[in-house]
């Protein structure tokens, strides 16, 4: 071989090996943090929620244990635990975080104001301070809106429409976040023209929804209103099992209280919001801030009967009602 050639052969391949190092380096890992809202790692509802959340993800390229790692916390609708696991996230470092009910918000705003979030199933995120408006939320916080609150009136109609008898409702809710404030608010403000009183219940802890529903209970003509809430997620088989009970007509905001026996939920498709929360987080991991991303409203709402709880109330569905349900369980 003559000199110049092996000269060009050696400079040749000089150049082609710090090509071939960083072809051979591996890929980025990002990292995922979530803090999930209602009951702990063994509530189906969850995992099947964030099964959609991970399936999207990867059908926008991030697999978790190749190009992203998720770190989970079920903090199950306990405060301290909230706290906690909130800042072992943010601890992390991680990339961005998937944060799940306005109960969780609050910690991880406490824990950080520099790591994104994206949020699902927060039903007032200007009125509670997490973002500064819809369309510019502006610091580290975007996601997608659990329900505007006008659709708590509804609620109050389904049960009038399904339960014509009903003069009392008791109104569920978490007075500790604003959202449970306004959803009474709005419930509150047309419970006259539909000739209902409502009253407002807690839900804490099991021992104060026991206790508050059995004695509502005592006077005839009543329903239940349940509010959106991560504690109302968290106790879900209580108070089905005491609306069945105490043979009282009740509105849920989600699908899962009337698959677990309910009577009848109106309100968006959880799924959905977890599905269209990897769409922010693929963006926000590929360079976007969240203070670009408008908060967004629900698409997709479901209304779901239970024909055997209402049979078992005594109740006659109309079939206008029927015909117009997302699903009906027989």
């Amino acid at each position: 071989m003559r000199r110049r050639e092996l000269i060009t052969l050696i400079g040749g391949a000089a150049i082609a090996w710090p090509f071939a190092a960083r072809a051979q380096q591996p890929e980025r890992v990002r990292r995922i943090g979530v803090l999930q809202g209602g009951g702990g790692a063994d509530d189906p509802d969850g995992q099947v929620r964030l099964a959609a959340f991970v399936q999207a993800l990867q059908q926008l390229g991030w697999t978790d244990g190749r190009n992203v790692k998720i770190d989970y916390r079920w903090p199950a609708g306990d405060a301290e635990k909230t706290l906690k696991y909130a800042a072992e996230l943010v601890a992390l470092a991680p990339d961005v975080i998937l944060a799940v009910g306005a109960a969780n918000m609050t910690p991880l705003l406490q824990a950080t104001r520099t790591v994104p979030i994206v949020f699902v199933a927060v039903a007032d995120p200007v009125g509670a301070g997490y973002v500064d408006s819809l369309s510019r939320p502006g610091g580290n916080v975007t996601g997608f809106m659990l329900f505007d609150y006008g659709l708590s009136a509804k609620w109050l109609e389904l049960l009038k429409q399904i339960a014509p008898s009903v003069t009392r409702a008791a109104v569920l809710r978490d007075p500790a976040i604003t959202s449970g404030i306004g959803q009474f608010a709005v419930i509150q403000s047309v419970a006259q023209s539909v000739g209902v009183n409502v009253s407002p219940v807690g839900v804490h802890d099991a021992g104060e929804i026991e206790r508050a529903v059995a004695a509502f209970a005592r006077s005839s003509n009543g329903g239940l209103i349940v509010t959106g809430s991560t504690l109302a997620l968290v106790h879900r088989e209580l108070i089905v099992s005491l609306a069945a009970r105490h043979k009282l007509p009740a509105v849920y905001f989600q699908h899962a209280f009337v698959t677990g026996g309910g009577l009848i939920s109106y309100g968006p498709d959880p799924v959905d919001q977890y599905r269209r929360a990897a769409g922010y987080v693929d963006r926000i991991l590929k360079g976007e801030k969240p203070a670009d991303l408008p908060v967004q409203a629900p698409t997709k709402y479901e209304l779901v009967i239970n024909l055997k709880t209402a049979k078992a109330l005594g109740l006659e569905v109309p079939s206008s009602l029927v015909a117009h349900a997302d699903e009906v369980i027989e």
